[in-house]
Formats: structure tokens, sequence, C-alpha cells
């Protein structure tokens, strides 16, 4: 099958080559052509594991194309995904001008009856906003083909998006036409082969369901960070309640890690997108409200309790591990670490940071703050004359506490970990002052080898 993508983003891209390496023939249509020309030259623009080389092997092998003319990529296309992006507005609705753009030139462009997918996630009665954008500009130059618009929200977990596309639990499709159903079965049927995996379903519920499994996944994040701040209040630890809860499988162990606060392209927008519809149609969206105001406290939490152990921020250098939202990824939207180190920045303190993937974007969405900020090319050398490491991401990287390591490179004994990576004795016994997520604060054991006279002496500071 012919299928047309516009947008060559995160969900455009994994999209494309999925149904490439299925052997679709697939054209992603973009309106930058710096970004087409990059992936021409075979250069994905985003890190997501294994998604450049099969990008590479589907142009290769002549499945998969790319382009800015939008009439090129339509010709002859039966099928056409939309996968631009809807950011946040002020107001916290989602900004659908990119929809809308699409939509004219698909109505101002295609000349053949066509079949529109909506991937984008939207609020409920943007399809029928697309229907009625692509009907007015067909009509408005004469012609008569038939166009109509589904929806088929994607649930791609970056870090894990091509075998969330492959191997997915669920494929969601909204439409009003046993025909279009058929078309979309069609297209997904090497994806749908072991067991039934579609689930057909009206438009505003396809496209209702996209927004209430995300508001779902936040809400269980924020309810854990919730009750890691009573936890520390109470003296309790919150990973052995995780394990407490999660046993129950009407609970079950997934998205109940305390931490930092959760980031990326889809959580805070959708979150706020949901609950500025349900205002519109007069709902008041009291749990969602609640869960946002948690996230946006919980980023702050890694700060505070770096202030609380130090005896000045002024003049500190302080190590930062981890900038990408999540591990796998190079995604910092909304990341906490860009909340820490702006306040780290505001408060004096010198930041040596690493990421294994994740420098260029965090450079770039820190702006001309970048500037005072060092970044090392591992994690070693961001530690170098440290007063204290902070983790932001957990990567695996970071997951063996290797107290000598540690102490032959930092100034100061004090860890702040946002992602409760390690166990709180061992880090003590190691003599730094560790402070996590919902477990309190460990304070270092006496007289240990580690804290020998000729620890290592200050280095100069970036």
């Amino acid at each position: 099958m012919r299928i047309a993508i516009f947008g060559s983003g995160y969900v455009g891209l994994v999209t494309g080559a999925c149904l490439a390496d299925a052997g679709h023939h697939v054209t992603c249509i973009d309106v930058d052509p710096q970004r087409i020309e990059l992936l021409r030259s075979g250069t994905c623009p985003i890190w997501e594991p294994g998604l450049d080389g099969m990008i590479r092997t589907n142009a290769e092998q002549g499945r998969l194309d790319f382009t800015d003319d939008a009439s090129e990529g339509l010709f002859e296309a039966k099928v056409v995904f939309i996968a631009v992006g809807t950011p946040q507005n002020s107001d916290g609705s989602a900004d659908l001008r990119s929809i809308d753009a699409v939509a004219q030139d698909i109505g101002n462009l295609t000349d053949h009856p066509l079949l529109v997918v909506n991937k984008s996630t939207v609020p409920v009665g943007t399809a029928e906003r697309i229907q009625s954008l692509i009907d007015g500009a067909i009509g408005g130059r004469g012609a008569q083909h038939r166009v109509t618009v589904c929806s088929n929200p994607e649930f791609l977990k970056e870090g894990a998006a091509i075998q969330d596309f492959k191997h997915s639990e669920r494929i969601v499709i909204g439409t009003s036409c046993a025909d279009d159903e058929r078309t979309m079965r069609d297209v997904y049927e090497p994806f749908n082969r072991q067991h039934e995996k579609i689930l057909s379903m009206d438009i505003a519920s396809a496209e209702m369901t996209k927004y209430a499994a995300n508001a779902m996944l936040a809400t269980k994040i924020s309810f854990m960070n919730e009750i890691a701040g009573i936890a520390e209040a109470t003296g309790a630890d919150v990973e052995k309640i995780r394990v407490g809860i999660g046993s129950d499988s009407r609970i079950g162990y997934q998205f109940l890690y305390a931490g930092a606060g959760y980031g990326g392209s889809c959580f805070p927008k959708d979150v706020a997108a949901l609950a500025h519809t349900a205002r519109t149609v007069g709902c008041q969206p009291r749990i969602l409200e609640a869960v946002d105001g948690v996230n946006t406290h919980q980023k702050t939490s890694i700060f505070r309790k770096l202030e609380s152990l130090m005896p000045s921020m002024d003049g500190a250098t302080v190590a930062v591990w981890g900038l990408s939202f999540k591990p796998k990824t190079d995604d910092v939207r909304e990341a906490p670490s860009l909340v820490l180190v702006r306040s780290l920045l505001d408060a004096g303190a010198a930041v040596r940071a690493y990421d294994p993937v994740a420098v260029g974007t965090f450079r770039a969405a820190l702006g001309t703050d970048a500037g005072p900020v060092v970044f090392t090319d591992n994690s070693f050398d961001a530690l170098a004359g440290a007063d204290a490491l902070v983790i932001c991401t957990e990567w695996e990287e970071f997951r063996v506490f290797d107290a000598e390591l540690l102490a032959s490179r930092m100034r100061g004994r004090v860890i702040v970990d946002g992602r409760n990576l390690y166990e709180p004795s061992r880090v003590a016994e190691g003599g730094f002052r560790y402070a996590s997520i919902g477990r309190g604060v460990s304070e270092p054991a006496e007289n240990l080898a580690l804290l020998r006279a000729d620890r290592p002496k200050a280095v100069s500071r970036p």
C-alpha cells in the first residue's frame, strides 16, 4: 500500500519506518527542507534506539522516502497519516495550527479518494474539524472525490518506540465507516497476526482514549510522589511501600516509582489539554489539576533537598548525572534536569553535567543560560571537584554505586538521588550524605577509610 505521512518528527518517523519495514511504500512529508535533506542523507534527526538503521535500510530498498513537496507525497497514496505536533497553548489547550495546515494541504492538493488517519494527540472533535477543512477545500475547487477521516492514536514509549509499534498491546481505530476500518486493518495486518489487537470504536472515544491513557499514567506517578512526601515526613520508606502496593494485581508495579517528576513530550501537555477540554464542556478536572500541581512541585524537590544539605549553594560545584527526562532518549522537554540546573545557576552554583545522548538537546533547551554549564564526555569527569552529585535520570551506567570512584573525584560528600537508584545504608557506609525521594536523608558512617585525611584536594572550579 502507498502511504503518506505528514510530519517527520518522533511519531511520524517511527510510524513511517515501521510501516515501510512491514512492506508498505511510505513517503514522509515535512515542511522543513533541512530535515528532509538530513533524512535523505541517511541521518536521523532524533535519537531512538534502532530507528536510524531502520530508516537507512528501508530507504535503500526503496520503501521509504522523504519530501517537502506535499503534492509529491500525496501522489497515488491510499492512506495519509497526520503525525504533526500539537504543543501546549498558554491556556493548556492543544495548539492545532499544524493539524489545520495539513488538512488544508490535503484538501487543496489531493485528486483521488483518500483515507486520512489522524495519529497526532488531539482533543475530541478534531477529526470532525479536519473533515470539515478538507471538505471545504475540495468543494471550493469544484472537485468531487471522497476523502474520509479516522482516528488512530499512538501509544509509543520513547526509548522503546519500535518495539511498541511492532508488538503493541492494542491498536485503536476510531471510525464511523466500515470501509475505512477494513483499510486500516490492511495497514496494520502485518502487526496483528498473533492475536487480535485492533480495538475498533467511534472517533470521539478513540481521541479520548489517548488522553485518558496518558493522564492515568501521569496520575500514578504524581500519586507516588505525593506518597513519597508523606513517607519522608512519617519516617516510612517509599520503596518498601511501592513493593507493598505493587504486589496487588489490581494496582501493579508499573509507574509506581517515586522520583523528580515526569517530563517529556506527552504527559505534561496531555494532562493540561485534557483538563482544558473538561473545563470547556463544564466539567471540573479536580484530579487532573492535582496531578499537574504535584508534578510541578516535585520538579523542585531535588534542588530543595540539595539546598538543605549544603552550607551554601553560592560558589558550590554540583555534578549532574542525566539530563533527558527518561533513559534511552535525548528528549529533554519538561525534564526535571532543566528546573534543577536553572535553580543551581540562579543560586550561584557551578554545574558540571553529563548525559550519554542528551547534551545537545539540553544545551539548546537551556539556551543562553547554557554558557556557565560545563558538559563532560563521561560521568567520571563530571565529578571533578564537585561538592555534590545530583542524579536526574536513571541511565543504566549510573546504577552501580562506587564509593571509591566518587570519593576519588569529588570534593564534597553529598548525593541527591532523584531516581532512588541506590540503597541508602550502602551509600551512608561509603561515607556520603544521601538524600533520595521518599526515604529521608542517610548520614555517613563514622571513621571510614574513605574519609581518611588524605582525601582529594579541592579542584579549581570551572
